[in-house]
């Protein structure tokens, strides 16, 4: 079998770990390109990658598709101006979108691996790309925060605001994984509350949604 055809094979019977290559690679790209004269649009157009895996993905789950097109293209029409025309004050809006996107995307996955009563090795997959659509999500949303109110993040023995996207995007896992680690903090009411939000999210996901799957897979005692 070829390399292409695995690829193929991959795709059609494990669509969600495609889903969650995409986005690991996103997140160890991300703090070697974003500082690179060319990088963020390199990083923009990479966004926008996930972003259409994560519509297809969506198209295959009890997600509704309408929703996720309709957030999905005004997201990638503001991410365009801002590479193509410097439109840099639309940062909030796109975020917003992306956020929402994302947010939507993962509640469609779990919906997905809550359909059935047994686990496949495609809800396996899909188990780690909604964890990483959940840190997309809340990293969107400091992102947001951070364009409305430039203190709202700080970093212990860092350069001043704003903080770089990988940045937020640690905080996010750092969170929604309760491990609280890591230099940056929410120091703004409203980027607290949203910091307790995202842990409040990372331990439901986890002792539901996982708890389930792994639940599924552990056989019945006799």
């Amino acid at each position: 079998m070829t390399a292409a055809r695995r690829w193929i094979r991959l795709i059609v019977h494990h669509p969600s770990a495609v889903l969650f290559i995409a986005q690991v690679l996103g997140v160890l790209l991300y703090p070697l390109l974003e500082s690179a004269r060319h990088g963020p649009l390199v990083l923009n157009v990479f966004g926008l990658g996930v972003l259409i895996l994560a519509v297809r993905m969506v198209r295959r789950t009890p997600g509704l598709t309408g929703v996720a097109v309709a957030l999905a293209a005004p997201a990638v029409v503001l991410a365009g101006l801002q590479v193509f025309l410097g439109m840099a004050w639309l940062l909030p809006w796109s975020s917003a979108l992306e956020a929402a996107f994302y947010f939507h995307a993962a509640a469609s996955l779990i919906a997905y691996m809550m359909s059935d009563d047994r686990t496949t090795v495609d809800e396996l997959f899909a188990a780690a790309a909604t964890f990483t659509l959940l840190a997309w999500g809340y990293t969107h949303l400091f992102v947001l925060t951070q364009a409305l109110q430039p203190q709202a993040f700080i970093a212990a023995g860092s350069s001043a605001p704003p903080r770089s996207w990988s940045e937020l995007n640690h905080l996010a896992f750092a969170l929604l994984s309760s491990t609280g680690m890591g230099p940056v903090v929410a120091e703004s009411p409203f980027a607290r509350a949203l910091a307790s939000l995202a842990m409040l999210t990372g331990v439901m996901y986890l002792a539901t949604v996982v708890a389930r799957l792994i639940g599924f897979t552990v056989p019945p005692r006799r």
